[in-house]
């Protein structure tokens, strides 16, 4: 699991303690699923995140303490807000949630953008949002970074099967088996959206 896996799943722990704490606090919803039965970012886990606070777009969520008492605010999204990490967390929590480009502009907050976690979001953001050929480059630049990540490999595959490359798509698939096996759920949700795209 990725440094900015682990700390997601600490922000998104928090974030659930917190508003159970404070249902006042602002309005929540569920996240949603990602590509095939999968959630990007979750290091293959299919685990759907808690709840968390939404904000209005253009702001992101603070967490601080007062007191010894931890609080979480909306503050306007600008670079240096937050670490590169909860930017992160944040951009694919609302990539999840649908919100594909509000996550493109917490994303692009991120210092580093040449971490494969980033630019596989970007680009997953980017497909789901209808701009496949924008988002194999930012898949092709995190395969440059990472050829083993499989995810990646994933997700373009799925946008390959999509747009009806399946041929391409395959390629990816075979690419993954290398790297994992059959049995690996990214494996299982490029197979199961090539037979789909296939039918």
């Amino acid at each position: 699991m990725s440094a900015y896996a682990t700390t997601f799943r600490n922000l998104l722990i928090a974030s659930a303690t917190t508003l159970a704490l404070s249902l006042a606090a602002a309005p929540v919803f569920a996240a949603g699923s990602g590509g095939g039965s999968s959630s990007p970012g979750t290091g293959g886990t299919g685990t759907p995140s808690p709840k968390v606070l939404k904000c209005k777009k253009g702001y992101v969520i603070k967490t601080s303490k007062v007191n010894g008492v931890k609080k979480r605010k909306c503050v306007k999204a600008v670079t240096g807000v937050l670490p590169d990490d909860e930017l992160f967390q944040q951009g694919n929590a609302l990539a999840r949630e649908g919100e594909y480009d509000w996550a493109l502009q917490v994303l692009a907050l991120v210092k580093d953008q040449n971490e494969p976690d980033v630019l596989n979001m970007q680009g997953y953001s980017h497909r789901k949002s209808g701009r496949l050929d924008v988002a194999i480059t930012y898949y092709r630049k995190a395969l440059d970074i990472n050829p083993d990540f499989v995810r990646a490999r994933e997700y373009l595959g799925e946008g390959y099967a999509a747009a009806g490359r399946i041929d391409l798509a395959r390629i990816e698939l075979a690419e993954i088996k290398k790297r994992c096996g059959e049995t690996c759920e990214e494996y299982k949700d490029l197979s199961e959206a090539i037979s789909s795209a296939s039918n």
